[in-house]
């Protein structure tokens, strides 16, 4: 009998999606092939502590998994950062045996502290193979205002945009509220540059609501984008692959709120209508999108999986490109694993390409010299 792959699912995590992290693990764990995998869940509560829960009472709460509430325990686990350990440690004395030698980990976790970067390099540090995007896409990926600087120089359109900073926020309000509306017309996005899932996102129609917007949005960023208001279509695209990546076919998200906002994409299961394929769009603008996604992955030195989203102009017909997403929302009504249902791969197929892609990627990174030797 084949031996069981031992995957680690990390989820949770100190972000402000902490809840939306769940609900794609409780999937993705649901999903994955039981006589295929041995599936270990590694949860990560807010103040930053890893556990290992049991599944029975997290699973129990599928239905809503914005109840899962990760429990505390006198035991806390660290993973370690060691050649060939692919393992977690007890962090306290006596503490239960858990289980070692990862043969990879799928980091279902997004925003800060998950999608960025930083546990991607430990991961690297740890040489355990890991689904997605690595250091370096992940953090590129993960700032709106340096991914859209690179994909200007790649050629692709981006929706015009201004980089503030909290400092000087906190040190002249007034001054920064001036400047924005001196160079954006009414509506206008304001919008944290490093976190996803529409968290701390306002769209503001006038002055009065621009000082609470920037607020808010200051509080889970150092840095935020003033984006000029776009009366525009959302489409995504969903991009798989290494080396040689492909696009899915192209969807639409059409919003039941005023804008694909927090509670639309993960609390109400009515807050937005998906449509696989979308339609209505010209052939030109669906291969430019499929185009576009594949160049921003290469681009932005991406690997495993993205979702890239894109605003289309209702009034000139003109593309965008919004974002592109390193590691997607996997929860019953996201659109990633969508798409690639309606492209031909099934939700479980997908699991497999991409712990297949993660083991790959590895494999051929670890293969790498990291000494010279001096003749």
């Amino acid at each position: 009998m084949q031996k069981k792959i031992r995957v680690g699912l990390i989820f949770g995590g100190r972000s402000g999606e902490h809840e939306v992290s769940i609900a794609s693990a409780l999937s993705v764990y649901k999903a994955l092939d039981k006589t295929r995998y041995e599936v270990i869940l590694i949860g990560i509560d807010k103040e930053g502590r890893w556990l290992l829960p049991d599944p029975k009472p997290i699973l129990a709460q599928a239905d809503n998994p914005m109840l899962v509430k990760l429990a505390k325990t006198s035991e806390a686990f660290g993973l370690v950062p060691f050649p060939n350990a692919k393992q977690i440690v007890p962090l306290s004395p006596g503490a239960a045996d858990i289980p070692s030698g990862f043969d990879v980990i799928l980091p279902i976790l997004h925003g800060t502290y998950g999608e960025d970067g930083t546990i991607q390099g430990l991961l690297e540090l740890a040489q355990i193979p890991y689904a997605g995007s690595g250091v370096l896409g992940s953090s590129v990926g993960m700032d709106k205002d340096l991914s859209r600087r690179l994909l200007k120089e790649a050629g692709i359109k981006t929706v015009p945009t201004l980089a503030l900073f909290k400092h000087k926020f906190e040190s002249d309000p007034a001054a920064m509220e001036k400047q924005v509306l001196a160079e954006f017309k009414f509506p206008f996005f304001v919008k944290p540059a490093n976190a996803g899932s529409s968290v701390g996102v306002h769209k503001v129609k006038e002055a009065s609501q621009l000082k609470a917007a920037l607020k808010d949005a200051f509080d889970f960023d150092l840095k935020v984008l003033i984006e000029k208001g776009v009366a525009a279509r959302e489409l995504e695209c969903a991009v798989l692959g290494n080396e040689e990546p492909k696009a899915s076919i192209v969807g639409e998200i059409i919003p039941r709120h005023e804008f694909y906002s927090y509670e639309a994409k993960y609390i109400d299961d009515n807050g937005a209508d998906l449509a696989i394929p979308a339609q209505d769009v010209p052939s030109a603008v669906v291969k430019q999108v499929q185009e576009w996604s594949i160049l921003a992955f290469q681009t932005l030195g991406c690997r495993g999986l993205s979702r890239v989203d894109f605003f289309l102009d209702r009034e000139t017909g003109e593309l965008y490109l919004n974002e592109i997403n390193t590691m997607p929302g996997f929860t019953k009504i996201s659109m990633y694993p969508k798409l690639w249902e309606a492209s031909g791969l099934s939700y479980s197929a997908l699991l497999d390409e991409l712990i297949r892609l993660a083991m790959d990627g590895a494999k051929k990174r670890q293969a790498l010299k990291t000494s010279y030797d001096v003749k």
